[in-house]
């Protein structure tokens, strides 16, 4: 027999993160280093150089394989030096991490993912590889190698699978809820046939985590699949059009159901780094993916509007400036990233990344949102920033026109001809 999910546990954790977060000042925290207007004029002329360079570097895609590597290596530097200007933590580990170990798992991925799939997009696998990411990063605060095996690289790619397809405003929602019910099943250990090429491709990804971790012997990595499957359920009444089906005697909490959606997923995630986990690292995991789900939802804000989705960020949005919203999420994210102390197997060096880079992308994600801020916030915010927000939200456009040609470009440095050797495992086959 399969063991339950353990609801209980979950709701524990829930609770504990929305008492967390009720009790998160409104006002600004210290968030380190200030910047002159002298000194980001000064980034801004080298970050522009280093995207000169990678442009450069890229123009023109070598035909034969080691001058392709040897381009890669060149953006993945620049890349990486822009990354810890950014975060200002010029260390040879994490310079390291940055530019090989990360994207080294990003092209694993690509090349696995294409391997399973030919037709899978770039969209798709940029997507998967946020949460491998996450996996991985895991992998490094637990004590573990970062790599990405074949359960990280399954469960990154149900995102593109399974959580688009809820996601979807065009898609009834009986027709979602058919298809969770008979996902959870499957996820309890059931034998399903599949009934289309969605249910294949996700069976599948399950048959793999399968493979890597036995149900008998590795129960919790199954009970917090089933926790973020429920999650992922419930929060699809986020969408106003699937919000007035939600059963009124339960209750509609948005913060309820965004935090047991990050939350849930990041869990699941540091399970299929670790196989087991401890007090302090399934809180700290739990923590963390509330925190990245509010940093996504303001980073989403736009978006998220214009879908109808209900977030803390979205109620807020247009009604008062979020300058306190913000404040808050910048105090939980404190709070969380103090819980690192308490994982003795993480290298210093991974705990001040994890914290720097946090902070940095709600200030970023902040930038990006300015509209619905009072300029003074903004200008107290920018102060914090490397560069002027006016300079950090011109290059995102930028990014945005020409992601295009990033795509390809990725497709033709990142994902050379031979297999990867994650494909070598079992549970994987190519479609």
């Amino acid at each position: 027999m399969q063991p339950a999910y353990d609801s209980q546990a979950t709701t524990d954790l829930l609770e504990e993160s929305l008492v967390l977060w009720r009790g998160s000042s409104g006002n600004l925290p210290p968030l380190g280093r200030r910047y002159s207007k002298a000194e980001q004029l000064e980034r801004e002329t080298w970050f522009d150089e280093c995207l000169d360079s990678i442009r450069a570097a890229s123009f023109q895609v070598p035909e034969i394989e080691a001058e392709r590597i040897a381009v890669r290596e060149r953006i993945s530097s620049s890349l990486a030096e822009i990354a810890v200007s950014a975060i200002d933590l010029h260390d040879p580990y994490v310079e390291s991490l940055l530019r090989d170990g990360f994207p080294s798992i990003g092209a694993d991925l690509a090349r696995c993912a294409r391997s399973v799939d030919s037709g899978v997009s770039m969209a798709d696998i940029f997507q998967a590889s946020r949460n491998a990411w996450t996996a991985c990063g895991l992998q490094l605060l637990l004590g573990r190698t970062m790599e990405l095996t074949p359960a990280i690289f399954a469960y990154s790619m149900l995102y593109p699978y399974s959580d688009n397809y809820l996601d979807q405003t065009g898609v009834p929602v009986e027709e979602k809820l058919e298809f969770s019910a008979r996902f959870g099943t499957r996820l309890a250990g059931s034998a399903l046939q599949p009934k289309n090429e969605l249910e294949t491709a996700v069976w599948q990804f399950i048959e793999t985590i399968e493979s890597q971790y036995q149900r008998a012997w590795h129960p919790k990595v199954y009970a917090s699949l089933l926790g973020i499957h429920q999650a992922q359920e419930q929060s699809m009444f986020q969408l106003r059009s699937h919000a007035l089906l939600y059963d009124a005697k339960d209750g509609f909490d948005v913060a309820a159901l965004s935090f047991a959606k990050g939350g849930s997923s990041v869990l699941a995630d540091a399970y299929l780094a670790a196989g087991a986990l401890t007090e302090s690292e399934i809180r700290f995991a739990f923590e963390w993916g509330v925190l990245l789900q509010l940093g996504d939802d303001l980073q989403d804000l736009q978006q998220d509007l214009d879908r109808g989705s209900l977030t803390l960020i979205t109620q807020e949005a247009g009604r008062q400036p979020l300058d306190a919203l913000t404040n808050r999420i910048l105090n939980f994210a404190d709070v969380v990233m103090a819980r690192l102390d308490n994982l003795a197997t993480c290298r210093d060096q991974v705990k001040e990344l994890l914290k720097r880079s946090s902070r940095w992308l709600l200030v970023r994600a902040a930038a990006q949102a300015g509209k619905f801020y009072t300029g003074k916030y903004l200008s107290e915010l920018e102060t914090y920033s490397p560069v002027r927000f006016g300079f950090l939200n011109a290059r995102q456009e930028q990014f945005i026109r020409q992601q295009a040609w990033f795509a390809t470009l990725f497709e033709a440095l990142l994902l050379p001809e031979e297999t990867n050797s994650l494909m070598e495992e079992p549970g994987f086959t190519a479609s």
